[in-house]
């Protein structure tokens, strides 16, 4: 080949290689978090097809969930950021009205009630907070001088309260604990002080006799008090326990293979496409699969406090960083009841557990979290 069918050859595949990236950032998609993500989704649905007994219309009806998710990521990462802020209220106080609406009109299943019945299917409207609630409080704190002063913090405590106690009297005690969370990253991020931070856990640890006594309902007590000694009802409140740590202790360190594992496949496991549903995939997979589970959530991890490092304003830094801290509190949260070192509080497995409205309202933040990573680019940075 000559110099100049040598140069010329490099031009067309530089032009090609530009054309490709030009067309990802025309969607104002982030091309690294969208890998990790089907990566992390086709874990899911492979262990989802093992954990549901191999039964289709689970993996079929996550699949449809998981493509609704795609769409909706990719169409709220198109939005300017500023048209986010614009909106934060609207979406909050819309969240707000339906747990309200909840309370009157709400539909109820094994003694909670969490839903909306729109006629084809049952919406949770609770999961709409999980990202209203971070949103409205990046936008109004990200339009004051931080860190926080003690009346701004005060309005912060309502907005993030009212929300969580509306869940919590559902009952729902853990998806009030993550809005609770994601609206706390954001004062966190914000630059609370340490003198609040040491008076929310004395105000924590004061108040939590009232909550044990006054709030928490028998069944709840009950999951706390099996946490600390499983044993004590091995057929009744600590079977999940027991059987979902004799399922990660059997899986040893490679597994027993896909659709191999005996807690799931003879269900001894309850709730295996659930919410304990990492407890099939340490069985069938062992150590080294829950380390490559781990390693794709904390790679994901990574990439979104990175796109918050670099926003370009305070309220896109505040947003971005609060829903990749409040990602890793869902899998904390989920890893750790599962292990038996939390009390048992029914939150999923991001992408990996059975279930559509999770699904959904999680890539909706990734979607905010593309969006944030966009405006970056379009002012001519690199990440």
């Amino acid at each position: 080949m000559s110099q100049g069918d040598f140069e010329r050859s490099l031009k067309e595949h530089g032009s090609s290689v530009y054309g490709e990236h030009k067309r990802w950032f025309a969607l104002r998609v982030d091309l690294p978090l969208l890998l990790l993500l089907l990566v992390l989704m086709a874990i899911g649905i492979s262990v989802l097809y093992s954990a549901s007994g191999q039964e289709l219309s689970y993996v079929k009806r996550q699949s449809v969930f998981m493509g609704i998710g795609l769409f909706v990521m990719i169409a709220v990462a198109q939005f300017d950021t500023r048209f986010m802020q614009r909106w934060a209220f609207v979406i909050y106080i819309g969240g707000v009205g339906l747990l309200i609406a909840v309370i009157f009109i709400g539909v109820g299943a094994k003694g909670a009630q969490r839903w909306l019945d729109l006629g084809f299917f049952r919406f949770q409207p609770s999961e709409v907070l999980k990202v209203g609630v971070p949103l409205m409080l990046s936008s109004y704190l990200g339009q004051r001088v931080l860190p926080p002063r003690f009346k701004h913090i005060l309005v912060a405590l309502l907005l993030i309260g009212t929300p969580a106690i509306l869940v919590g009297i559902q009952p729902d005690l853990g998806t009030a604990l993550l809005i609770f969370a994601a609206g706390f990253f954001v004062l966190f991020l914000a630059g609370l002080g340490k003198a609040y931070l040491l008076g929310t856990l004395f105000v924590a640890f004061s108040v939590a006799p009232v909550f044990w006594f006054y709030l928490l309902r028998d069944y709840q007590k009950t999951r706390i008090l099996t946490l600390l000694d499983p044993q004590s009802d091995k057929l009744g409140a600590g079977w999940n326990i027991i059987q979902s740590t004799t399922a990660i202790g059997a899986g040893g360190s490679s597994g027993k293979g896909w659709m191999q594992g005996t807690q799931s496949q003879l269900d001894f496991l309850p709730e295996s496409h659930t919410d304990f549903i990492i407890a099939v995939l340490s069985e069938e997979f062992g150590f080294t699969g829950v380390l490559c589970l781990l390693l794709v959530y904390v790679l994901i991890i990574f990439r979104g406090m990175m796109i918050s490092i670099n926003a370009q304003s305070m309220f896109s830094r505040l947003l971005a960083g609060s829903i990749t801290l409040t990602f890793f509190v869902y899998i904390f949260v989920n890893m750790g009841m599962v292990s038996g070192i939390l009390p048992v509080v029914g939150v999923p497995l991001p992408m990996v557990s059975y279930g559509g409205t999770s699904i959904v309202t999680l890539m909706l933040g990734f979607g905010m979290l593309m969006a944030v990573s966009r405006e970056k680019k379009r002012m001519g940075e690199q990440l």
